[in-house]
């Protein structure tokens, strides 16, 4: 399965985004050799990078490593093709607009029969590539659609946002594992279901999370290939497995979490 991680600061930081280990899981240490991306938000707009060949021989992810733009809001996916050419229309996170806002879409999981049992709601938002994530994303923009197009200025009110994407996310857990991070440039929307051991079969928590408050140091991502550049802040981060050894929270299965500025946020 594909590798997921985001991550929402209460304030701009640089994000030296080297994928060092997530790199090293796609391709040089793993099977994950299709594919990566990173979106790094600023304000309304996000900056979308992606390559359909493997992160760890990637020039590319060298120039991020050594030039990753300051964000509040990073969102990175290293793909493991299940359904679809290892092409760029095929590779994560994909990017559409809606409501003057970059929306932005990662996917973990298999969705099987998805364009079957999702039927378009009409010809808006129509996917580049062949993927169930691609297509999933857009019908996600077909339920939200009808929201950010009554705003004016600010977006939607997140209750009304939280409750279309968890009934959205029910639907696509009967298809398959659904983990998905997802953002409209105001809220990061993170979802779990579960994933698979590549192994053993096993079944899995599908993303965990970690929280920092503004009293509380930085983690060290270091060995993740992940180095932020920044003080003491409030900060989220989100993963398909822990990227460090402190503990980290299983998100539970079906549970979808808001985050705004660095922090979980009531719903």
């Amino acid at each position: 399965m594909c590798e997921l991680f985001a991550m929402s600061s209460l304030f701009s930081t640089n994000v030296s985004f080297s994928l060092e280990r997530l790199a090293r899981r796609g391709g040089a240490e793993g099977p994950h050799r299709d594919g990566w991306g990173v979106a790094f938000y600023t304000g309304r707009d996000a900056l979308l990078l992606r390559e359909a060949g493997a992160a760890s021989e990637s020039e590319l992810v060298r120039h991020v490593e050594r030039h990753g733009p300051p964000s509040e809001c990073v969102i990175s996916h290293i793909r493991l093709a299940t359904l679809g050419a290892r092409t760029l229309a095929n590779t994560q996170p994909f990017g559409r607009e809606l409501g003057g806002c970059t929306h932005v879409f990662a996917h973990n999981g298999d969705l099987e029969d998805v364009r079957a049992r999702v039927p378009a709601a009409g010809k808006r938002f129509a996917p580049v590539g062949e993927t169930d994530s691609e297509w999933a994303f857009c019908r996600l923009l077909d339920c939200l659609a009808a929201l950010w197009d009554q705003r004016t200025e600010e977006a939607p009110p997140l209750a009304e946002r939280f409750a279309a994407i968890a009934s959205y996310a029910a639907t696509l857990r009967e298809l398959g594992p659904a983990n998905f991070i997802y953002s409209d440039s105001h809220t990061l929307f993170v979802h779990a279901d579960h994933r698979v051991d590549m192994v053993s079969g096993a079944r899995l928590p599908g993303i965990y999370l970690l929280e920092r408050s503004c009293d509380e140091a930085v983690p060290d991502l270091a060995a993740s290939g992940v180095i932020l550049q920044t003080a003491r802040q409030a900060l989220t981060l989100v993963a398909s497995v822990p990227l460090t050894d402190e503990p980290w929270d299983a998100i539970a299965d079906g549970e979808l979490l808001a985050i705004e500025n660095g922090a979980v946020v009531s719903v």
